[in-house]
């Protein structure tokens, strides 16, 4: 996983994170408009070498 500020990035837990139904892409990305075959943060870190810059905490809803 991408790491800022000494924490690792996981996508399961930001805003823009989606699970696909494309078996061949299951990882989304809203804010990069992207999809991947692993997480988006890991493709952001390999490709920029830079951690990603878009990640926002996931709200959770009370339920």
């Amino acid at each position: 996983m991408g790491v800022t500020n000494g924490k690792k990035i996981n996508c399961f837990n930001c805003e823009h994170f989606y699970i696909t139904w494309d078996r061949a892409f299951p990882y989304g990305c809203k804010g990069f408009a992207m999809k991947s075959r692993r997480l988006p943060s890991l493709d952001v870190m390999a490709n920029s070498g830079k951690p990603c810059l878009l990640f926002e905490k996931k709200a959770h809803k009370d339920r």
